[in-house]
């Protein structure tokens, strides 16, 4: 029988202050990332759906964040778009692990989110395999982050206490419970600042989403 997921510690989960996502958002502006701060996961999802075009190719990272609030469900099953995510995991890695691999590289649209981002607006991404830092960081045409304001953090070394202490474990049991499976902290990228203005949007939730 697979251990039980630990309980959300609370010291983790408090919401940050209305003036502390603000100076977050204005932190991300300044550095060509647009953001959007919104009240409920529910108008994340509402949100990040009136980014995206009819038919539009997208594509998602593994986030707790997209499946509390309903978006993966609507990206992958409404049949409104062009959903890799169903179509990966109709193929065989064996024969056709290339063509996997470059399908996923560079979606048009990519949504997902973030483990922890600072107080001036630094974006800690942390990946087992990095699937999606690829993507992240350049291969996907837009990309859409959706981060509960939770997840605000003072600098970089706090972000890592919170991953280590918090969303790891609660990660790896989740993927054990479901899979049978270990996750890892195997590669880390900061995004401090977007080259392309407009490519990248973080969506700020006052409310706690995701982990």
């Amino acid at each position: 029988m697979p251990a039980p997921i630990p309980e959300l510690d609370p010291s983790y989960m408090r919401p940050a202050s209305d003036e502390v996502i603000e100076h977050v958002a204005a932190g991300l502006r300044a550095n060509n990332i647009e953001a959007i701060v919104v009240q409920t996961g529910d108008d994340a999802r509402l949100a990040a759906l009136a980014l995206i075009p009819d038919g539009a190719e997208v594509h998602s990272g593994k986030s707790k964040t997209l499946e509390d609030i309903g978006l993966l469900a609507e990206l992958n099953e409404s049949g409104r778009y062009d959903a890799i995510k169903p179509r990966l995991l109709k193929m065989d890695r064996k024969t056709q692990g290339a063509e996997m691999r470059k399908l996923g590289a560079s979606p048009d649209f990519m949504l997902g989110s973030v483990q922890a981002v600072t107080e001036d607006g630094v974006l800690v991404v942390v990946s087992a395999g990095g699937g999606q830092i690829g993507p992240y960081a350049s291969g996907a045409g837009k990309l859409i982050l959706i981060v509960g304001s939770q997840k605000i953090v003072a600098n970089f070394d706090e972000a890592m206490h919170r991953i280590r202490e918090h969303a790891f474990p609660q990660e790896d049991a989740r993927l054990k419970a479901a899979f049978g499976l270990n996750t890892a902290i195997g590669k880390v990228m900061l995004i401090h600042k977007e080259f392309m203005p407009g490519r990248t949007t973080v969506i700020l939730v006052k409310e706690p989403v995701g982990i």
